[in-house]
Order: C-alpha cells, then structure tokens, then sequence
C-alpha cells in the first residue's frame, strides 16, 4: 500500500501543477465573446420568421435577429422574446415587422439570463392577432 503511494504521489503533483499552469490560458479564453446562432422559428401560418444569435459581452447576453415578414399588406409579423434572469423573473420584449420588402433587426439586452425563448405571431400593426409559433429555445445555460 505504502509503495503505491509513494508512485502515485509524485503524478498527482505532476497533474496538479500542470492544471495550475493552464488554468489562467483557460480564463483568458472564456473573456472572448461567444456567439450561439438560434432559428429559424416560424409562425404557424409561415408568413412570418425570425432568426439570430446569442452573443455574451461584459454586460452579461444580448439576443439579436432579423424577424421577416411575407404577409399581406394589412398584416404584420411579430416576434416575442421571453427570458428568465439569474435572479429568478421572467421578463418579454416584442418587436413587429410590417415590411414585406426588409427584414427588421431587433435587439434585446438580457443581461445574465439562465435561459431565453422565441415565438413568432402574425398580426395588425398594433398587434398580434394569432398564428403563433411554439416557444422554441432561443438560448440554454450550460447548453
């Protein structure tokens, strides 16, 4: 037992130093922003979709995408943004899109969130009247 120890000890050290070193190569790797792409999410009747990405910064997450519209000229496209903060709310943010011709670019600052959901709706220029996506997964912590 005792000369086991005596030949594990010295590669337990050797491991141990040698996470040591690479533990601060690995911190200045993880301060680069990362980007998850997420989409496309379409609303029931396809006439409306919104794709984007997650991307981290200082500030904790922000969620940006394109919503597109392929609706008639009297209808617009909607895109619901829900997610949950680190300190256990929900909050929304919406953002409509009457122009069949341009997609609109939205952004939402989330700031360090647990996990973010999008759904996209048809409706009026004032607001959704129905044919909703489902809540599909826009952003998971730990994936």
């Amino acid at each position: 037992m005792r000369s086991a120890a005596r030949l594990l000890l010295p590669l337990a050290t050797a491991a141990l130093a040698a996470g040591l070193v690479a533990a601060p190569a690995e911190a200045s790797a993880s301060s680069a922003a990362e980007t998850w792409k997420w989409g496309p999410t379409a609303s029931s009747d396809t006439k409306g979709w919104a794709n984007g990405y997650v991307r981290s910064g200082s500030s904790g997450l922000r969620i940006v995408g394109d919503l597109y519209d392929a609706g008639g000229a009297k209808t617009c496209s909607w895109v619901k943004i829900k997610w949950l903060t680190d300190r256990g709310k929900y909050r929304t943010a919406t953002s409509r899109n009457c122009s069949q011709s341009t997609p609109r670019t939205f952004t939402v600052n989330a700031g360090y969130m647990l996990l973010a959901k999008a759904m996209v709706c048809r409706g009026s220029a004032t607001r959704v009247t129905g044919k909703c996506s489902r809540w599909e997964r826009v952003w998971t912590q730990g994936g």
